[in-house]
């Protein structure tokens, strides 16, 4: 392996280059095993380079307009002379829809700012897999000067929990006017939140956002928040007008504020590390025993004899758990 292929790289990204920063990022996302070897390469040699950032998580309510809510924000902060990168999490296939490729061509005016990136999420593949590609494109972005970085979550479900556990701060959009305001969002995901934003408070929807965000407020009463040093807001936005968005953006920098003077930025950092790296390890590991040849063969075995109610699914599963207790297994 070329040490000056990886110094390309690594130079490439710390002088801020956005065509080798492309580059690297299509190298982690690679699933070639001497790609990902570099990748590891080249990530190790970036790590000292990054961890400037704030790390800001959004998601919302289908209709919340997430869109031109990170293009607004975005572009107020690429005005106030940030670095913005946007990426996304989207575990969805293109059958299923939900690509931030259709976000990123909404953006027009944030995809053509010399202050901003915008990176699509690998098409296709597992949420871990693609979480942890996002988690890498994070930190390339950091360590190319990027000092403000919008992790959106595009898919539903658990990619909001896989968003939550990249970041430093999640902010939930929820608009105002829809029936039942808590309807088509988990109490889990609330439960994530470090603030709430009503959008769309805007022209003669302003009051019916001001009722909204008193029912958000009753309702956060009854959850813990995610960090004993803070109480979750709910605040009021337009992504139209651009009312609000200073708001929050003060917002998220008093909680980085509280949070490193208590020392728990760095704490949550340092655990989420943590729990990615195990989080890697089981990926490996259900990769490693699937492609074993004494595996492949044996599984189906298994399955058919669970499936036609010969034995169990928990004596089935303690089979396989035996096998491979019993023999050393070598991947072929």
């Amino acid at each position: 392996m070329s040490q000056q292929k990886i110094d390309y790289y690594v130079q490439g990204v710390i002088g801020g280059n956005r065509l080798v920063m492309a580059k690297t990022i299509t190298l982690i996302e690679s699933i070639l095993p001497e790609h990902q070897e570099m990748a590891r390469q080249v990530m190790d040699a970036l790590l000292p380079h990054t961890g400037k950032a704030v790390r800001l998580g959004i998601t919302g309510v289908p209709g919340a307009g997430k869109s031109t809510f990170i293009e607004s924000f975005g572009t107020m902060l690429a005005e106030k002379g940030h670095r913005v990168a946007v990426l996304a999490v989207d575990p969805s296939s293109p059958r299923t829809g939900g690509s931030i490729l259709a976000d990123k061509t909404r953006m027009e005016k944030l995809s053509v700012n010399e202050r901003a990136f915008i990176r699509p999420s690998p098409s296709g593949g597992t949420l871990g897999g693609v979480a942890r590609k996002t988690r890498e494109t994070m930190m390339i972005c950091e360590a190319a000067g990027y000092d403000v970085i919008l992790v959106e979550t595009v898919g539903v479900g658990q990619s909001e929990v896989a968003v939550a556990s990249m970041v430093d701060f999640f902010l939930v959009l929820m608009i105002a006017g829809a029936g039942d305001e808590l309807q088509g969002i988990k109490k889990g995901v609330l439960e994530l939140a470090d603030a709430i934003a009503v959008n769309k408070a805007d022209g003669d929807n302003v009051e019916r956002a001001r009722l909204a965000r008193a029912q958000y407020e009753t309702a956060m009463h009854l959850l813990s928040p995610p960090s004993p040093d803070w109480s979750t807001p709910v605040l009021m936005c337009s992504s139209l007008t651009g009312s609000g968005l200073p708001e929050i953006w003060e917002t998220v920098l008093k909680h980085r504020k509280i949070l490193n003077d208590k020392g728990e930025l760095e704490r949550k950092r340092s655990e989420q590390s943590r729990l990615w790296m195990w989080a890697l390890v089981k990926e490996g590991l259900e990769e490693w025993f699937t492609k074993n040849a004494r595996v492949v063969n044996l599984l189906p075995l298994i399955e058919k004899e669970v499936v036609s109610g010969k034995v169990t699914a928990t004596s089935g599963a303690a089979r396989i758990l035996s096998f491979l207790q019993n023999y050393n297994l070598t991947v072929t």
